[in-house]
């Protein structure tokens, strides 16, 4: 062929034969099989032509057929566009024009990890949302295509507590909701449950609004909102019924801790879990006897212990242990659906495991830290170092704790692992270098959670693949009622998708991390299973060691009251648990004449006597042996008569008897 009528052809001829995939051979007879013989030939004329100059016309929308009507099935080297490699690109921000993405993904040759199944299939994401799971799924063209040959996909995982922008002493957390949002994309994490936690003065809806400005502008994730009760009086009662009816919270938090500033009593929380009850939201606790640790600090203090270790050794394991029971007693009274943030301890566990076991509505959080490492680093010569792992309730410096949470929450005795993500910088930590109840109290865990939960648990043997996911994403999602939009591989689900790869090795340090902090609390832990690729709202986010993120794209995911995982049961209950009195006559016998004391007479015996009904209070009777003779003043028998004389047997120094007062 000449050159003049080669320049005369198409440009997608001028290619062929560049790309062309080697010819395929038969050997071993007839009946031997044949390489690559199901693969689809069909040429992929928009890269061949790559070089023709293209109108401005709209993408080609999803169908069944490429740019040219030529039908393109997913998997065909031709019918795809080869994997796009971002490698060199910057480690944030938006990706280089050459890795631009599309809202079209197509997740090629991996197994599937439900909670409760796995299976192998291709998944097809447009516009944030699965839209196909198959095998041979038709697809448009210009599909950008993600290989997940010998790797698992789940759920993007959801850490339901963290605190990105936490108030302490005038301070703000190091990580804020970019940073920490960053970090949790980069280990897996494609949603966060924040606390809103009001600061004196602040009501709770001008506190969540706070929240929800700070988070849209700054999180590359989706997010979602529990609110902390710092402070309880009536009036915020409507504040609750808002926040559930217009702004999509279902979680409130409150403290039996931090005495004097942040701790409930018994009867605040039991008004508080029947408001929630009715309301349809959850009630969770942050559980330690607040009364202990207040004068429990004060002795160490006397002491001369100032340093970190004063922190764990003012809050023995029973503290927590204790105020676990209590808040299960508390919520059952009350029929309230109770969650228990950050178990840190065998006791507390063991606690909540027995409760659970008994029926009791009860959902248990173990964190990052109490699984993946313990409380020894407490007394380290290094200051600073020992301040990284201040945190409340502590982490136990039992060595065996951890691998006790991890068993428990394999069995599902413990059913949720967040990460309580705060951090604070050295300099920060170092406002209690003196007193350690001024530490600012929080540790790491956002970006290691899942790596974390994967090398203790699952390496282990403790629990399967599916496991992995109920624990990371999809009990979270069930209990907080964002399932299956989260927490699950369905089409309609939001297209949050982790490839995980399980023989993937990486070493956590404070070098490598992403976080705005000096130490890292799992400093050298070596984890076999980590995430090659990241898919948070349909884009990939996170590939070959790259983050992508975009400031401000997280969305605000609401959450509805009543999720039937918790409340099927709750509401049973009270059907169940309506009182009726005994029907009787009314008694007619004698009565027992009862004296009271002046002491008994105080305003809330009165008030507790005038409450109950048919009763006729006594009228008040002077004792004659607790009240001596006065000039002082008028006496509480002045109107009764005086008797005129009394009868006395004996004289005086002799024996003497009152035979009469008449």
């Amino acid at each position: 062929m000449s050159g003049r009528q080669a320049e005369a052809l198409p440009a997608c001829f001028a290619g062929l034969g560049a790309g062309s995939p080697r010819p395929r051979q038969k050997r071993g007879g007839m009946f031997c099989s044949v390489e690559d013989a199901f693969d689809n030939k069909t040429l992929d004329f928009p890269s061949l032509g790559a070089g023709r100059p293209r109108g401005p016309g709209p993408s080609p929308g999803p169908g069944p057929s490429d740019g040219h009507g030529a039908a393109v099935r997913a998997g065909s080297p031709g019918g795809a566009a080869p994997p796009l490699r971002c490698t060199g690109a910057a480690t944030t921000g938006e990706p280089p024009d050459g890795c631009r993405q599309s809202d079209q993904l197509l997740i090629k040759g991996g197994k599937i990890v439900n909670d409760d199944q796995s299976f192998y299939a291709d998944i097809y994401v447009e516009d944030g949302l699965i839209k196909q799971i198959g095998e041979n799924l038709i697809v448009p063209g210009g599909v950008k295509t993600v290989d997940a040959y010998s790797q698992i996909v789940v759920p993007g995982g959801i850490d339901v507590h963290t605190r990105l922008q936490m108030p302490v002493m005038g301070m703000t957390s190091a990580d804020d909701f970019y940073q920490g949002t960053k970090a949790a994309l980069a280990g897996g994490t494609t949603m966060i449950i924040d606390h809103v936690f009001p600061d004196a003065g602040t009501s709770l809806l001008a506190a969540y609004e706070q929240w929800r400005e700070c988070a849209d502008s700054k999180a590359c994730c989706d997010y979602s909102l529990h609110v902390d009760i710092p402070r309880w009086h009536e009036s915020l009662k409507e504040e609750l019924e808002a926040l559930v009816k217009d702004k999509g919270v279902n979680s409130f938090l409150v403290f039996m801790a931090y005495k004097d500033k942040l701790q409930c009593t018994d009867a605040q929380m039991y008004e508080i879990f029947s408001i929630i009850r009715d309301l349809g939201a959850i009630a969770q606790v942050h559980a330690e006897n607040g009364d202990i640790i207040d004068e429990e600090q004060k002795r160490l203090l006397d002491l001369g212990i100032t340093g970190p270790e004063g922190h764990v050794l003012s809050r023995p394991e029973e503290v927590e242990a204790e105020a676990v029971y209590r808040a299960i007693t508390i919520a059952k009274q009350a029929n309230c659906p109770l969650y228990i943030t950050k178990i840190m301890s065998k006791g507390a566990a063991d606690v909540l495991a027995q409760a659970k076991r008994k029926g009791t509505v009860v959902y248990g959080e173990p964190i990052t830290a109490s699984l993946g490492t313990d409380g020894s680093h407490y007394w380290s010569k290094n200051w600073a170092k020992a301040a990284a792992f201040v945190t409340s309730p502590p982490i136990s410096p039992d060595p065996s704790t951890p691998d006790r949470l991890t068993s428990l929450l394999s069995c599902g005795d413990l059913q949720v692992a967040g990460s309580a993500h705060c951090t604070f910088t050295t300099a920060q930590k170092a406002v209690g270098k003196d007193n350690f109840t001024l530490i600012p109290e929080g540790t790491n865990g956002i970006e290691e959670r899942m790596a974390i939960i994967w090398e203790k648990c699952v390496v282990s043997g403790k629990m399967d693949e599916n496991d992995f996911v109920a624990v990371t994403s999809t009990n979270a999602a069930k209990i907080f009622n964002c399932y299956p939009r989260k927490g699950r591989i369905a089409v309609g689900s939001d297209a949050d998708l982790v490839l995980w790869n399980p023989k993937a090795t990486k070493i956590i340090s404070a070098k490598t991390h992403n976080l705005n902090v000096e130490y890292n609390i799992f400093e050298g832990t070596e984890c076999h299973g980590a995430p090659t690729v990241v898919i948070s709202q349909g884009k990939v986010v996170l590939e070959d060691g790259n983050l992508f993120v975009t400031q401000g794209s997280g969305r605000f995911i609401p959450r509805k009251t009543f999720p039937d995982f918790v409340y099927k049961r709750i509401k049973a209950r009270n059907r169940l648990a309506e009182v009726h009195g005994v029907p009787r006559g009314l008694y007619d016998g004698p009565v027992h004449d009862v004296v009271l004391s002046t002491k008994a007479a105080a305003p809330t015996t009165a008030s507790r006597m005038a409450a109950c009904a048919g009763k006729v209070p006594s009228v008040p009777v002077r004792n004659l042996h607790q009240s001596g003779f006065s000039l002082s003043g008028s006496q509480a028998d002045d109107h009764i008569a005086r008797r005129t004389a009394q009868k006395i047997i004996a004289p005086p120094g002799g024996r003497s008897n009152i035979t009469s007062l008449s």
